[in-house]
């Protein structure tokens, strides 16, 4: 829109530059929403298998933070239903759902560590998850998020 100033000319307004969309963040949204989806049934079924069999987790003698096989079954199942609830949050766009998103990875990644002593490999596989999941969740910005989802700003 052309604007009169007071020498007569007129100038064009500019207007704000329009976000550009990058395909690494909304693939990177994707890929975090795929990898809570992956890691929160695998909690689930983690904690449904120390659910079911007492025995199917070995103790360590000698950890501090030795639980219960049931307890940790509950805990894996609690989280794995928190985590798959983010991330479908997460996949319609909204900034709170990104926060929750990064929370509820944090925590599944401290409980990975402190799990690692009766699944190690998988463990630690998870917590290689959860911080893909945190890494693309805070790289992606809310303008992308309009763009892409057209929520309003």
């Amino acid at each position: 829109m052309a604007e009169q100033t007071s020498t007569g000319r007129s100038r064009q307004e500019s207007a704000a530059p329009e976000p550009r969309i990058r395909p690494l963040m909304v693939g990177g949204v994707v890929f975090a929403v795929c990898m809570m989806a992956i890691v929160g049934a695998y909690q689930v079924f983690v904690g449904m298998g120390a659910l079911m069999e007492d025995n199917f987790y070995t103790r360590s003698n000698d950890y501090p933070y030795d639980l219960n096989v049931n307890v940790w079954g509950w805990v894996h199942l609690g989280s794995g239903l928190v985590v798959l609830a983010a991330a479908f949050s997460v996949f319609k766009g909204k900034t709170w759902a990104r926060v929750v998103g990064i929370t509820v990875a944090a925590l599944s990644a401290m409980e990975n560590f402190f799990f690692t002593p009766y699944y190690p490999l998988w463990s630690m596989l998870i917590i290689a998850f959860d911080v893909l999941i945190i890494w693309s969740l805070a790289t992606y910005g809310h303008a992308q998020a309009h763009k892409v989802y057209g929520a309003p700003l």
